[in-house]
This record gives C-alpha cells, sequence and structure tokens, in this order.
C-alpha cells in the first residue's frame, strides 16, 4: 500500500455488521441511520480495483452484489438501488448496495452530497432480520 495511504480499516475489521461470509467475500450491513438496509460486499483480501481480480473472480464478486440487491429490493422495496464501489477512502475493493427513495435524506443526489431535506425514509417493519434471512438464503453457492 503506498505510503500516503492509511491503514485498510476493512483488512482490519469486518466493515459494519457481518450478515454472510464465506473464504472469498462478506456481506455487512453499515451503520448509517439514515439509509437503513445499506450493505456492503466486501472482498475477503485487500485488492484496490476489479481489475486486480482475474475474471472469474470478477463474475464471483459480481454475483454476490446482485444477490444482494435482488434481496434489498424484496425487503425494503426501494425506488432505486445504488451500486458504487469507490474506495477513495477506504482502497480496499467493495461495493455499495444502497436502497434508495424518493423521500430519502439526498435524493436523487448522492447519499454524500449535501442533504436536499429532513429526515429520512421509513424503513419497512421487521427489516433487518428479514433482510439478513434474505440475503443468508439467496446467496449463491461458490462458483
Amino acid at each position: 500500500m503506498p505510503e500516503h495511504m492509511p491503514a485498510c480499516e476493512l483488512c482490519a475489521t469486518d466493515g459494519g455488521r457481518l450478515v454472510w461470509q464465506d473464504d472469498f467475500c462478506r456481506v455487512v450491513l453499515a451503520r448509517d441511520p439514515d439509509y437503513p438496509g445499506f450493505c456492503r460486499v466486501v472482498l475477503n483480501r485487500h485488492a484496490r480495483e476489479m481489475t486486480d481480480l482475474d475474471a472469474g473472480e470478477r463474475t464471483r464478486l459480481m454475483e454476490k452484489v446482485f444477490a444482494v440487491e435482488a434481496a434489498l429490493r424484496r425487503v425494503m422495496n426501494p425506488d432505486k438501488v445504488n451500486l458504487a464501489s469507490l474506495g477513495n477512502l477506504v482502497a480496499h475493493l467493495h461495493w455499495h448496495v444502497i436502497p434508495r427513495y424518493i423521500d430519502d435524506r439526498h435524493f436523487p443526489r448522492p447519499i454524500w452530497g449535501a442533504p436536499q431535506r429532513d429526515g429520512s425514509h421509513a424503513a419497512p417493519e421487521d427489516w433487518g432480520e428479514r433482510l439478513v434471512t434474505e440475503i443468508v438464503n439467496n446467496m449463491p453457492a461458490r462458483g
């Protein structure tokens, strides 16, 4: 890792509430009160970019991202789902999977921008455990 980059928090911690994992990657719920259901799919080894992975690994990682997106759509019923792999602050390959609603604080802007309104979208009742169950039960097998 270049000297100007801080120590990698995703190598040292789960990066949120651990929901599911295998030997390749993990799914965590971010702790963001404004965005319930915000998940991250995190590679279990340190890599900075998608092109650091071979073609099979890229496919395997995206299958997990798509499975999380599908689970979020079933449980959270968002107006939109944002997928992002930024890594500007944490240069460890991970994907954000974020349910978005037309009445959330930032819509239609990215959640990292200036808020567009006060408050946050009300999450469905019992969304947390339902989402965890949906992710765990529908995660594609290793491949």
